[in-house]
């Protein structure tokens, strides 16, 4: 089975499209449905609260798209896997494009609820991405150092990772190591 890889890919990426349709759709019910019952209108009451409504659901839209047209998969007329499209389990953009849009339900859903404040959760995804950005930034600026680069600066110069493995096991007597002078 030279294409088993493929053909997995294809059927994670057809449950991945169902999921964020069928999300898609729960979560624009949800809302709906607690504003009417709940808040006494379907969209918010106050203007900046209908500008973030609007920006995120937009954002929701493109990102969805986004996903679906890299993720559907693409068969001919019998039905033979012609394409299995992105792999939509792989990690980076992709998956924060996922984290993105779940954030973006659980903001429209929990605002409808709970009150227009619950569009703070959204700060989590800049944070989130000044805390990536900062791991990448800090050992360029000096700030941070590796535990590689703390390792290195511990051990005498001239000495390989192997030779400081085994003058580490050396001194803790370990018996595979043969101590004979040198």
């Amino acid at each position: 089975m030279a294409n088993a890889s493929q053909k997995r890919i294809a059927s994670q990426n057809e449950t991945a499209v169902r999921n964020l349709k069928l999300g898609a759709l729960i979560s624009i019910a949800l809302t709906i449905l607690f504003r009417l019952l709940l808040r006494r209108g379907i969209l918010p009451q106050s203007k900046l609260a209908l500008f973030v409504f609007v920006s995120t659901g937009g954002v929701e839209a493109l990102l969805l798209r986004y996903l679906i047209n890299i993720g559907t998969v693409k068969r001919d007329a019998s039905n033979a896997l012609v394409s299995a499209g992105e792999d939509l389990s792989q990690s980076g953009i992709t998956e924060w494009c996922f984290d993105v849009v779940y954030i973006t339900w659980l903001c429209q859903v929990s605002s409808s609820l709970f009150g227009e404040r619950a569009w703070l959760l959204y700060l989590v995804i800049p944070l989130f991405a000044c805390y990536k950005a900062w791991g990448f930034i800090s050992p360029m600026l000096g700030l941070g150092r590796s535990s590689q680069s703390a390792a290195e600066e511990s051990a005498p110069a001239g000495e390989s990772k192997r030779q400081q493995k085994l003058r580490q096991r050396a001194e803790k007597g370990d018996p595979r190591v043969k101590q004979g002078k040198r």
